[in-house]
């Protein structure tokens, strides 16, 4: 059961049909304890090092990997450098801005195809029967997840840019990236931190599925005294890039799984390229501005590297990126804390807060550029791009060391 186009992209080989949560519990002790949603699956133990004589017991030799599974791992750990890949671009976009001019003159129609392209490898991995049935299964977590998804980083998006002084173009880019759908990255960053995978999914299925009319509905009503917002156009939009491609990808798994199976292990690494050229070429288009408002310009050539660092994040590009820091900072916090509140355990709190805090930058993306005059519309999910993949990945690699038993343990001799 393919669920998630980046989850898929991640798991080793071997369990491509089981369902385990991994737990170190020793250095040379690795167990595998089944998930919650699956408890007639068996817990295995595999134990390193030489065997005692008295026990009579076997080791357990792992399957020697062959040449397609070295691939595969190729392909995993290549489509995991999300950040850096945004990050160099961007960097390279400061000082050749041009190079991106071949993709970015053709947009908004180019941004668009290539988030439509992501959101069908999306679909290529996603089996709409099981994404119901997990639904059915535990609808009161996946609601309330929906729900905070929706309301918190809206707010914040708002109450954010109000707090900053934004111009209109720069509160209407963050308010719209706050009202995006989660991103299929937060379904990666739970996995890594020990959180609940199938609640993530699900919640990030569903809100893709609903910012058909959330996104531009919330939009109107927050950003609509900036400048003026066409709900119906951005609906028609969402409609278009997001939810027809994912659709038609799990039409395309079920009629041609055989094709689709070769295709698969190359989607993600797909989808992080064309995310990576998308944010770079937007940045690109302000470098110019963004330049402008830097008083770097001024500085004499002798000037320090901490003084050229300390005026760049003085001008328009510090505000912008202490924006989005603020906003995801935020969600990610509150949706723990508002997990928390509603009585759900810790894997459930990770998964929530992280589905939160992780938003669908592309999709601002391509809305901002499609229906918006001003390019600096598009700049927050853009940069977006960069910071929220590297605060959730950091945030995941923090809970990977922390076991969410232990953390339950903690809060309840607290109380």
């Amino acid at each position: 059961m393919a669920l998630s186009l980046l989850l898929a992209s991640t798991r080793p080989p071997f369990l491509d049909r089981t369902h385990f949560k991994i737990t170190h519990t020793n250095p040379k002790k690795l167990t595998f304890s089944s998930h919650p949603n699956f408890r007639n699956l068996p817990t295995l133990t595999f134990c390193s090092g030489s065997v005692h004589e008295e026990s009579g017991h076997l080791p357990v030799t792992p399957p020697k990997p062959t040449s397609l599974d070295w691939d595969h791992n190729v392909l995993s750990t290549a489509a995991s450098l999300y950040p850096l890949y945004v990050t160099a671009g961007g960097i390279f976009a400061c000082f050749y801005p041009s190079a991106f001019s071949w993709f970015a003159k053709r947009g908004p129609a180019s941004y668009s195809l290539s988030l439509g392209l992501i959101m069908l490898s999306m679909g290529l991995t996603l089996e709409l029967k099981d994404l119901i049935a997990l639904f059915m299964q535990r609808p009161l977590s996946i609601l309330y997840g929906c729900v905070a998804q929706f309301t918190i980083m809206p707010a914040f998006g708002l109450i954010v840019s109000k707090a900053l002084g934004l111009s209109p173009s720069l509160s209407v880019g963050l308010i719209l990236l706050g009202c995006c759908p989660g991103g299929t990255a937060s379904n990666v960053v739970t996995l890594l931190a020990q959180g609940d995978v199938p609640l993530s999914i699900v919640m990030t299925g569903c809100t893709t599925l609903g910012a058909v009319l959330l996104t531009p509905f919330l939009t109107k009503i927050l950003a609509g005294t900036c400048v003026p917002v066409d709900a119906i156009g951005l609906s028609i939009s969402t409609l278009q890039v997001v939810v027809v491609p994912i659709l038609l990808g799990s039409y395309m798994q079920s009629k041609f799984p055989a094709a689709v199976k070769t295709v698969t292990p190359f989607t993600p690494l797909f989808a992080v390229l064309a995310s990576s050229l998308l944010a770079c070429s937007v940045f690109s288009e302000n470098v110019v501005r963004l330049k402008s408002s830097m008083v770097a310009a001024s500085l004499p050539s002798d000037a320090s590297l901490i003084l050229r660092i300390r005026s760049i994040f003085s001008g328009e590009l510090g505000v912008i990126i202490l924006a989005v820091l603020l906003l995801h900072c935020a969600g990610f916090f509150v949706g723990y804390i508002s997990a928390a509140i509603g009585g759900f355990k810790e894997p459930q709190r990770r998964a929530i807060s992280i589905e939160v805090g992780m938003q669908n930058s592309s999709l601002g993306v391509v809305l901002a550029t499609s229906h918006f005059t001003s390019p600096m519309v598009a700049l927050p999910p853009a940069m977006s791009a960069v910071i929220m993949n590297l605060m959730g990945s950091s945030l995941g690699f923090f809970w990977r060391y922390i076991n969410p038993s232990d953390s339950e343990e903690t809060t309840q001799s607290q109380d």
